[in-house]
């Protein structure tokens, strides 16, 4: 999906909390930026993105940093169709602090002692493997409002070592990401836009659906404005509702997950809140307008 968008530039940010009411808070970060006719050649696009997550009593940290470049290739003549091809790669580093953690060996006998030794032989205290994952999409540009995508994507090609205690039968599997998404036009200023995601890592899947509805408030050269708000399920864990808006280059939208999953006791419905915000540069230069004046006469 890299470049994949109206304009030359964009940029993302990111940012997710999630279980404050049942623990330490998990907390995520990501900003990235992406660019089209990279090296001046037309259809070939970079970018770059930034991701930091702690979660938990340990302060468990993933920093990862990926490259990616993507290739749009028209499948027909009249550019209606087109494939995308990308590629990612990068580097991430896991750490985690064993101080703040308790053990069983530290209770007495009457209480807890944070003195006592937690008798442990941690052999590190982070970890650090390349990143390298491959993707494909489908753009199908019908007319103006009316937009079909899909892809799939598959990430650690290279199944890196994951154990803190340097065994190397302990890896992270790859993972499998098909998405499908559509813009359709069903009113002069509605749009409907469903989307699904299912995802699949070793044994554990996931699948999110839903659909949100756009309503158009002006749409008039480089002033492109409009509100949204969405429903989406997340199977078996949550659902979660999505609001936002478009202000020209802007796109900012919020969501929350209503935790509905065996956690409930603990959580008490309560997920993760999300904001996101796009920035778009587009130097392309507005199209004239011609106007015919009619003389005095007619």
């Amino acid at each position: 999906m890299t470049g994949q968008f109206n304009g030359d530039f964009r940029f993302i940010g990111n940012y997710r909390s999630q279980w404050g009411s049942v623990t330490v808070p998990f907390n995520t970060i990501s900003i990235g930026a992406d660019a089209k006719n990279i090296f001046n050649t037309k259809d070939l696009a970079g970018g770059i993105q930034i991701n930091q997550d702690r979660a938990g009593d340990s302060q468990f940290n993933t920093f990862q940093v990926n490259f990616s470049g993507a290739y749009l290739k028209p499948i027909s003549n009249d550019s209606l169709h087109n494939l995308s091809f990308g590629i990612q790669t990068g580097f991430t580093n896991r750490s985690l602090t064993y101080n703040p953690l308790s053990f069983d060996v530290q209770y007495n006998g009457s209480y807890y002692d944070e003195n006592l030794p937690n008798q442990e032989n941690f052999a590190r205290e982070s970890r650090t493997y390349l990143n390298l994952n491959i993707g494909v999409g489908y753009l199908w540009e019908i007319e103006k409002r009316k937009t079909i995508r899909g892809g799939l994507a598959l990430f650690n090609l290279t199944k890196p070592k994951q154990s803190f205690f340097n065994d190397d039968e302990i890896k992270l599997d790859m993972r499998l990401a098909v998405h499908a998404n559509a813009e359709w036009k069903v009113h002069e200023k509605i749009n409907v836009l469903p989307s699904m995601l299912f995802m699949r890592q070793g044994k554990y899947k996931e699948l999110d659906f839903g659909v949100s509805a756009k309503y158009i408030l002006t749409d008039f050269m480089s002033m492109y404005r409009t509100v949204w708000l969405g429903l989406f399920y997340r199977n078996q864990d949550a659902g979660f509702l999505t609001a936002g808006m478009d202000y020209d280059q802007w796109k900012v939208g919020v969501s929350y997950d209503i935790n509905i999953s065996t956690l409930v006791p603990a959580s008490n419905n309560r997920g993760g809140l999300e904001i996101s915000v796009i920035y778009i540069i587009d130097n392309t230069p507005p199209k004239r307008i011609m106007h015919r004046i009619c003389p005095d006469y007619i």
